[in-house]
């Protein structure tokens, strides 16, 4: 099957089953941006959920911080977003489009699809210019130079700008770190790849605060807890791999960078990246806005500037990751079914309840069991349309591990059927006792 396929698939999937919408599509689109329906939002909730359990709740050195998207424009002349965030881009004379100028080889022109840029009689390509990525906008009534802002193209800086106030309010040492999920916007050129690459997009980011020299060690640590927390949520570790920033490819304020990658069916991509950032970035705060940024040792009294080791995951990378590696297409008795076994704590629906027939009181019980599991903060589905087999295959695709079935034999003992999504095997449990089953296999002990 070709890489396009496949996400076609996924894309078809992901729309029928109410994961991802395209943005405004009754007006035709919004250039790569997308809105998620009742199972994306669910999935990219559990996603942050998960991420902030592992990352805050467990631990004692991190703080969570929910900072302004919108900051004083200053912070990004400072960070270098200002005078560096840009790409080389050049337009194409023939089918008016823009190209990055790193990239002319993968873009077909507009005109002619089955060319690309730069081939003879097919473009007349214009001179490269530097295109910042931020999104521009203005603060107060008066649209001039004076009051244009900025929409965060990351959410690390209003970490970095918070330090003292987090470290001050929390009465944290170093080392300790400050973690937030918000949203961030970058005004990509070449945006693509189903919701990989977006303009509006949302981060998980931490900022570990180090004593200068402890960071090498402090880097490895977090390279191995990184790569073991996307393991506990069902990523096969085949497709997942490390990849060192070489000398032409680290940022000019990176020390060391690894970015964690995935193999999509479009190939190897990052999702995720650890990096060394040194003193940086609060070093330069502290020289554009004047206020001392260093850290004083208790008892010592010792002041440096900490160093920086940044874990910053991208949420709809992530989510993409996850239905990349949950998609199945299996034969089971003759019959083609189309799976998304994503990890149970991550489905968003964790079990689907069918009354078998729609008589002897069975659909009033099996709403019953909705509202007990619902109830019970256990998000759940009820189904009374179509046969057994064609229900099942409605969940299989939506990616619910578990569904509950009352039948005949429901009336005789009080107990139903659970069907597991993965191994297809199907087991009696007594109807009371069903909330207290699946909770024992939705335990986030397990893992998260």
């Amino acid at each position: 099957m070709s890489e396009a396929t496949v996400m076609e698939k996924l894309a078809s999937l992901a729309k029928r089953r109410g994961y991802v919408f395209q943005s405004s599509e009754i007006y035709g689109g919004a250039g790569s941006v997308w809105d998620y329906g009742p199972l994306g939002a669910e999935l990219k909730r559990n996603i942050k959920d998960l991420w902030w359990s592992r990352m805050v709740h467990q631990r004692r050195d991190v703080e969570g911080l929910d900072a302004a998207i919108l900051m004083n424009p200053r912070v990004w002349e400072a960070s270098g977003h200002v005078e560096g965030f840009t790409d080389p881009l050049v337009e194409c004379r023939t089918c008016k489009k823009r190209f990055r100028e790193d990239q002319l080889a993968q873009q077909p022109c507009g005109r002619k699809p089955s060319k690309a840029p730069g081939e003879a009689d097919e473009c007349d390509l214009g001179e490269a210019r530097n295109f910042n990525l931020m999104f521009r906008t203005f603060m107060g009534p008066v649209e001039d130079a004076g009051s244009q802002v900025y929409l965060r193209p990351e959410t690390a800086q209003g970490i970095y700008v918070n330090f003292l106030n987090v470290q001050g309010a929390a009465r944290q040492r170093v080392p300790f770190g400050i973690a937030q999920i918000g949203k961030a916007f970058r005004n990509e050129i070449t945006p693509g790849n189903f919701i990989f690459r977006t303009r509006e997009f949302e981060q998980a980011e931490m900022q570990y605060f180090v004593k200068p020299g402890s960071d090498d060690e402090w880097f490895d640590y977090w390279m191995e807890e990184r790569m073991e927390w996307l393991v506990s949520l069902g990523i096969d570790r085949e497709n997942l791999r490390f990849h060192e920033h070489g000398p032409d490819e680290l940022a000019h304020y990176a020390k060391k960078a690894f970015d964690i990658e995935y193999r999509f069916p479009f190939g190897w991509k990052e999702f995720e990246g650890i990096h060394n950032r040194t003193d940086f970035d609060l070093s330069r705060h502290q020289e554009y806005s004047g206020k001392r940024m260093e850290y004083i040792e208790p008892g010592s009294g010792e002041r440096y500037i900490p160093y920086v080791v940044e874990t910053s995951l991208g949420v709809d990378r992530v989510l993409l990751v996850l239905l990349a590696d949950a998609y199945r297409e299996e034969e089971v008795e003759g019959e083609e079914r189309v799976v998304l076994a994503l990890h149970p704590r991550l489905a968003p629906t964790k079990a689907a309840i069918f009354p078998l027939v729609k008589k002897d009181g069975l659909p009033e019980r099996a709403r019953r069991m909705q509202d007990d599991l619902e109830g019970a903060s256990i998000p759940s589905f009820y189904d009374e349309s179509g046969s057994i087999g064609r229900r099942y295959r409605r969940q299989d695709e939506a990616g619910t591990p578990w569904c509950v079935t009352y039948d005949g034999q429901s009336l005789e003992d009080d107990s139903v059927t659970i069907r597991d999504r993965d191994s297809l095997e199907q087991v009696r449990v007594p109807e009371e006792g069903v909330e207290a089953w699946l909770r024992e296999r939705l335990n986030p002990a397990a893992g998260g």
